[in-house]
């Protein structure tokens, strides 16, 4: 029994050595298949991380990240005396990501509802895999605010700006208009569209597990996206009394059409360039291209007698006439190769100053003849007759000049009188200009800001002498008994010319119908001009002499101009230098909580955005306007509330006007 026990405790050893061996083998085995398995998910660690992970990054991205765009506010256009002529108002519009919409047709039926929009284009819309795609521009605010409740999956609001002109058609053939983009397409706006156009910025926003969006803090966006202004030499006042003029003689000698311009002599800038009938820059589709044109700078007319002045200068100028020299006038009629020339009414002998003061067409005709074709083209040339004004506008006619070898004596003569010749209302301003300017060309100016690079020398073109004697002349003309004698104004001498020109039929054989442009141009004072006034109505009726059409409505802007300047003899009060009421003479009416004079904010709801503005114009302040429509709805600062600090330059950034429609049109 010894034995076998010692030979079993001899074999236990060997037995736990086996098993120790294979707990061994088991453990490296288990060790194998962690260390395969770990160099499994790091190798596929690394194939995600290094090739699949920027695909991977972009898809997380579309899940979690939508881009954003924020388009900038437009430039304003402000006239001389501070008026906003044309600003921008914040809207919303609303935009739609196909590729974040689960269900196109789901979508487009809740947009058809809340929008009024056609469901099947809009469906359409929605089912692409487009990345953008607009649904709606420039909303209602109500719109706005039930998109918001809808919380629709890939439709988006967004800022935008509307174009908004407060004084609705004042200047709105200078100004032009905008598209739906906010692209210029016409005037001032098409002239300088780069300028004004305001930036586009795009940020990223974080949307959570439930799709909210969380803005992050302004990333990629630019620091400043708004245009920049444009300031012009246009005052509103003489603008507003310009358009008034112009309407009412238009309307009461059933014209056409008619233009005025309004220039201070000193620095040639243009106060005022008036067109009727008139357009409104806020409602462009409601207009015929016809209205929207600018006249004086695109249309092309016969002068009739308002050119005389000028024959008259250069005949001077090269001593071929003197004031006192006598002509034949032939009795009103004078036969000339075969065509006739005629006065309105029958002269003889008349002295040069006589011709102009009773506007003799043969007797102008006959200094003409004296003075050559090639001495009256230089001299009309040299006036920028035949060249655009140099305003730079998008539309500037160079007229009608023809060169000298092609005119006969008759185009000579009828030259002279400002027949045969086309010119344009800027051109015929430019012209009255260098006499008024003692005989030196000066330029045109439209815009104070951005100031016009490269402005021309100024050249001499009459001698101070030619110039202080044909103006003397024409004093005569609106001072003694001469043709313009309607234009006086008591106490004011004033240098005037009158025009009444036939229009050229257009039609083969038939040379000139029965149309008629009457014009005016006057200079105030007349020995030194510092205002001049240039009136052009097309087809009167019954009546169409300029010295009864035009010279009236001269008259009654320069009238209101030299009132508003104080430069009116025994007035008694100037306008309101911010007022562009058609009833310029009288003192506004307003509101007594409007009048902005108080240590507090008036209450400006209910008022039109042209009387708001106005008001806070006087403050300094321009604010952002919001929503749609022409009326104040609310306001901040609340009405009551102190003025923001004056010394503070951005102290309109914080003040608010929310927009509506009234009821009916106010003010």
């Amino acid at each position: 029994m010894a034995v076998s026990r010692s030979r079993i405790e001899r074999k236990r050893p060997k037995e736990a050595r086996s098993k120790t061996d294979t707990g061994k083998v088991k453990l490296v085995a288990v060790a194998f298949v962690f260390a395969v398995i770990w160099v499994l998910l790091w190798g596929r660690a690394a194939y995600v991380q290094l090739f699949l992970g920027p695909k991977l990054s972009a898809a997380a991205g579309k899940q979690n990240l939508a881009t954003e765009f924020e388009l900038g506010e437009r430039g304003r256009i402000y006239a001389s005396n501070n008026a906003i002529l044309a600003t921008s108002v914040e809207s919303k519009s609303v935009y739609a990501s196909p590729v974040e919409i689960q269900n196109p047709a789901q979508t487009a039926q809740a947009l058809a509802q809340i929008l009024g929009a056609p469901k099947r284009s809009l469906e359409r819309e929605l089912a692409s895999r487009k990345g953008f795609v607009w649904v709606k521009r420039q909303v209602e605010d109500r719109e706005a605010q039930e998109l918001q409740k809808a919380n629709l999956p890939g439709i988006h609001l967004t800022s935008e700006y509307r174009r908004m002109y407060p004084n609705r058609s004042l200047a709105g053939q200078v100004l032009g208009f905008v598209d739906v983009d906010g692209k210029g397409l016409e005037g001032i706006e098409a002239m300088f569209d780069e300028r004004m156009a305001g930036g586009r910025a795009k940020f990223v926003v974080q949307r959570d597990a439930a799709g909210r969006r969380l803005y992050l803090d302004a990333q990629g966006r630019e620091m400043n996206i708004r245009g920049q202004d444009v300031r012009l030499t246009i005052d509103t006042v003489v603008q507003d009394a310009a358009e008034q003029a112009l309407s009412d003689v238009v309307t009461k000698y059933n014209g056409r059409s008619g233009m005025a311009i309004v220039v201070r002599v000193s620095t040639g800038d243009i106060l005022a360039l008036a067109h009727y009938p008139f357009f409104n820059s806020n409602t462009p589709g409601d207009f015929k291209p016809a209205v929207r044109r600018d006249r004086a700078a695109l249309d092309i007319f016969e002068p009739g007698s308002t050119m005389k002045p000028f024959t008259f200068a250069a005949a001077l100028e090269q001593k071929v006439i003197d004031p006192n020299k006598i002509f034949d006038c032939e009795n009103g009629k004078w036969n000339l190769r075969g065509k006739t020339i005629r006065d309105t009414h029958p002269y003889r002998w008349l002295s040069a100053s006589r011709v102009m003061r009773y506007s003799s067409n043969i007797g102008t005709g006959k200094i003409g003849l004296s003075l050559g074709a090639q001495p009256l083209y230089t001299y009309l040339h040299k006036l920028g007759f035949g060249e655009r004004p140099g305003l730079a506008l998008p539309s500037e006619s160079q007229g009608m000049l023809r060169q000298p070898k092609e005119w006969s004596e008759f185009d000579l003569a009828a030259i002279s009188f400002g027949q045969g010749i086309g010119i344009t209302g800027l051109q015929m301003a430019k012209a009255y200009l260098t006499l008024a300017n003692m005989g030196e060309t000066k330029p045109l100016r439209l815009v104070a800001d951005p100031p016009q690079e490269d402005q021309p020398e100024p050249v001499r073109v009459f001698s101070t002498k030619t110039a202080q004697q044909v103006l003397s002349m024409m004093r005569e003309v609106v001072e003694e008994d001469g043709t313009g004698k309607v234009a006086r104004i008591p106490g004011v001498p004033m240098a005037g010319k009158t025009g009444t020109a036939q229009k050229f039929s257009g039609m083969a054989g038939k040379g000139y119908g029965t149309g008629i442009v009457a014009s005016f141009a006057g200079l105030v004072p007349a020995d030194k001009p510092e205002y001049l006034f240039f009136v052009a109505v097309d087809e009167p009726t019954p009546v169409s002499f300029g010295g009864i059409v035009a010279a009236p409505a001269v008259r009654d802007i320069a009238i209101k101009t030299l009132s508003y300047f104080g430069q009116l003899p025994e007035a008694k009060a100037a306008p309101d230098a911010n007022a562009t009421e058609h009833s310029m003479m009288a003192k506004a009416t307003r509101p007594p909580t409007a009048e902005g004079g108080g240590a507090n904010v008036p209450n400006l709801v209910g008022l039109s955005v042209r009387r708001a503005l106005e008001v806070l114009g006087k403050h300094g302040i321009v604010p952002s306007l919001k929503g749609g429509g022409m009326e104040i709805t609310n306001q901040q600062p609340a009405p009551g509330e102190p003025w923001p600090d004056s010394s503070d330059a951005n102290k309109g950034d914080g003040f608010i006007l929310w927009l509506g429609h009234a009821d009916k049109e106010k003010e």
